[in-house]
């Protein structure tokens, strides 16, 4: 009986000893994967992803640990967007960070243009991933490899937390591959102001559906903004003073980026005293769109604006803030020689679920209530061309934008109403039509001693999934006109420029 005891003993200490060795084992091989898990992901971390030019465009790509696979494109400032590609813990996000115009200038001069760019950004978005993928590599396993020197001090476990870092990377990739869904890639969630995407382009079928004739519009816009500089050259002769005032009429960007490109080329080519903004830089006037508006800081000249129905007050102070910014709201002020008068428009409609009373007669009268200036002024800047209209013998020239469409009138006061397009391309509305609206900014100047307008350039870019470039010159015939006050029983004047009851 005592052997028989005995020997229950031994097999209870050995069973009871096995046991141990599995939990002890076990708790390690955890101990190393969670190690391995935190060295690789501290190590992708740092790594900070890669530039990748694709064609004109530098995009930023990165890789991060994730609780469910994503993609995620950053069009900042309008927000993200995000697709459910993979169900891998992994996110690739790509953000687009910079354009390369001497690179698409060359583009410009290559006539197999239209057949080498869809090849040539598939192989450096190739490219793009690869370099990616071997970097994401490198510093996990490097990542891996000193978490295990630090928590464990073994050279052998440190290896072993290498060795677990390297096939969970293995098995994730080849999670990422075997569920990857290409078909996400025409089911975009919305993220921050690209929310109201869908409203304002439609539904994602739609899109989809016209993503072809679209697919190239950044590099075709960022080819024509390099096309000005060939341009230019060939602009019709302009026999005017050097030392006339150039004053760069812009209006209706409605936060579209390219419109930066654009102004800072004509600035600088075109060499303008000041930029003046009629209006409409955002599409909502929220807080998140005031870095938008910081680009105005990097212009070398005075930036002049009046806010737009689509700017809130908050967007006003936000555009006053930046250095070179001078904001007119119901003011006056003498820039780069000019005396300058402006009105913001008192309506907010950010998007077509506020209702808006845009009747004509009752703009015109807020114009006419304003049109009192206690001296005069060489010019007067507003939104809706309805309002300008209300200062009719008043200034020779008023500027205005909103309707989306460029056009000039002469008033039977004498008064010139210059109308501005869209120099964004009316922004994401510019997919609500078939016919996709131009880019547009103009070139005016004005004679130093008169300060009367003399001449005026119109630079249009065609709009969306379009490349072309124009500049037209226009002289005006009678620049010293005599321009006569509106008598206060005289009839509300008509004509093309009048808003409609739809608010832009």
């Amino acid at each position: 009986m005592d052997l028989k005891r005995t020997l229950n003993r031994t097999k209870e200490t050995a069973r009871r000893t096995a046991q141990r060795r599995v939990v002890r084992r076990t708790s390690k091989f955890l101990t190393i994967v969670a190690v391995a898990g935190m060295g690789a992901w501290l190590g992708i971390a740092v790594s900070g992803g890669v530039q990748s030019s694709i064609g004109p465009v530098d995009l930023g790509l990165s890789v991060r640990p994730a609780w469910s696979g994503q993609t995620v494109v950053d069009a900042h400032p309008l927000g993200t967007l995000l697709f459910d590609t993979h169900d891998a813990p992994l996110r690739l996000r790509a953000t687009l960070e910079n354009i390369n115009q001497d690179q698409a200038k060359q583009m410009i001069e290559d006539p197999l243009l239209a057949d080498r760019l869809p090849g040539l950004i598939e192989e450096n978005l190739r490219d793009g991933i690869r370099d990616l993928v071997i970097r994401s590599l490198l510093f996990a396993c490097c990542g891996a490899l000193i978490a295990g020197l630090v928590v464990f001090r073994r050279v052998k476990t440190a290896l072993l937390t290498l060795l677990a870092a390297v096939t969970t990377m293995a098995g994730t990739g080849a999670a990422v591959v075997t569920s990857f869904r290409p078909e996400a890639l025409v089911e975009p969630r919305y993220t921050g102001l690209l929310a109201g995407a869908p409203s304002l382009v439609g539904s994602a079928e739609s899109i989809v559906t016209r993503f072809e004739s679209y697919r190239l519009q950044l590099t075709k816009l960022v080819t024509n903004v390099s096309q000005l500089y060939d341009t230019v050259s060939a602009l019709p002769v302009y026999d005017a003073d050097p030392t006339s005032i150039r004053v760069l009429h812009v209006s209706d960007i409605h936060i579209n980026p390219i419109a930066w490109n654009l102004i800072r080329s004509v600035s600088t080519q075109f060499k303008v005293n000041m930029i003046l903004d009629t209006g409409d830089i955002t599409d909502h006037g929220t807080r998140a769109e005031d870095n938008f508006v910081k680009e105005i800081g990097r212009f070398d000249v005075p930036y002049v604006f009046v806010r737009g129905n689509h700017d809130s007050k908050a967007t006003e102070r936000a555009v006053a803030r930046q250095k070179n910014a001078v904001v007119l709201d119901d003011k006056t002020t003498n820039v780069a020689g000019l005396r300058i008068y402006g009105l913001g428009d008192p309506r907010f409609t950010p998007d077509k679920s506020v209702a808006v009373d845009s009747d004509p007669a009752g703009l015109l009268d807020f114009g006419r209530r304003h049109a009192g200036l206690p001296a005069p002024v060489d010019l007067v800047a507003v939104h809706d061309s309805t309002i300008g209209k209300g200062f009719s013998g008043v200034v020779p020239t008023i500027l205005a934008g909103h309707a989306h469409a460029r056009s000039t009138e002469v008033l039977p006061t004498g008064t010139r109403v210059l109308v501005q397009g869209s120099t964004g391309g009316a922004g994401l509305r510019a997919l609500e039509h078939e016919e996709p609206t131009p880019v547009t900014a103009s070139v005016l100047y004005f004679d130093k001693e008169t300060h009367r307008l003399e001449a005026w350039d119109d630079i249009t870019m065609g709009g969306l999934g379009e490349q072309s470039v124009q500049i037209q010159r226009h002289v005006e015939t009678a620049p010293e006109r005599r321009i006569f006050p509106e008598p206060s029983s005289a009839p509300s004047p008509t004509g093309p420029l009048e808003s409609t009851a739809t608010p832009k």
